[in-house]
């Protein structure tokens, strides 16, 4: 039987009564109509899935009990943070989706020379609510118990500047070498570094190569910004990662 789970974003504690959100609320009661005595999952981002009953169901609201709280421990050893070229609309919510269903640690959005997504500070507000809600919406399909880090959306320069993992790699599909000609450990931090539409500029690439990117490509075909991603990811995890 499935498992509905349902992410909350305030501290949880077995014992608790409180009023679930009123999108929770929406999603539970008026699409899954879950109605008093059943029983659901939420999370907030800690580590653990926390059963609760539901004691009454309104469709404006719904109170809740927490029954018990278990640890979830499906978290990839192989911490990744993608740092993703933003693209536009929809396929960004797919990459951030996708990356998070395998596992991504952090992801960091960065404007590139061929970034087409202009971005104020009202504007990157916004993205940023409407991607975390992308986040939490993939944890609670996939069962992760903890939400990715996303950073700010900043320039690649200075994402690049601050980067202190310490393998970097950067798809490129001219180099040399390939993901499986890399040696990696199950608990390494790397950086993996995607274009937006239309790839990295030669500038971008210069950038990257002084800041200690290694180029490696998948394959002798030319994926698109929303594949390259959760493509890269889940190699990395067939052959370094939980997938082995």
């Amino acid at each position: 039987m499935r498992t509905i789970r349902s992410f909350v974003d305030q501290p949880l504690a077995p014992g608790m009564h409180f009023a679930l959100p009123e999108l929770t609320t929406h999603h539970l009661v008026r699409v899954l109509r879950l109605e008093v005595g059943a029983s659901c999952v939420l999370f907030n981002g800690d580590g653990h899935d926390y059963r609760a009953r539901i004691l009454s169901a309104q469709k404006r609201g719904a109170e809740v009990e927490i029954t018990d709280r278990s640890e979830v421990r499906n978290e990839s050893p192989l911490r990744i943070t993608l740092v993703q070229g933003i693209a536009r609309g929809e396929k960004m919510d797919l990459i951030l989706q996708k990356a998070t269903e395998l596992g991504v640690a952090t992801i960091a959005p960065v404007i590139t020379d061929r970034t087409e997504v202009k971005l104020d500070s009202e504007r990157s507000d916004k993205k940023m609510n409407h991607w975390r809600g992308v986040l939490a919406a993939a944890c609670e399909q996939c069962g992760r118990a903890r939400l990715p880090d996303i950073h700010e959306p900043q320039a690649l320069a200075k994402f690049v500047g601050g980067d202190r993992n310490a393998r970097r790699l950067v798809l490129d599909p001219e180099a040399d070498e390939s993901l499986h000609d890399l040696r990696l450990s199950a608990d390494d931090q790397l950086s993996l570094a995607i274009g937006p539409e239309g790839g990295f500029s030669e500038r971008d690439l210069a950038m990257l190569r002084a800041g200690n990117y290694q180029r490696v490509r998948l394959g002798p075909r030319i994926l698109r910004t929303e594949t390259a991603g959760p493509a890269a990811i889940a190699a990395l995890n067939a052959l370094f990662g939980d997938w082995r």
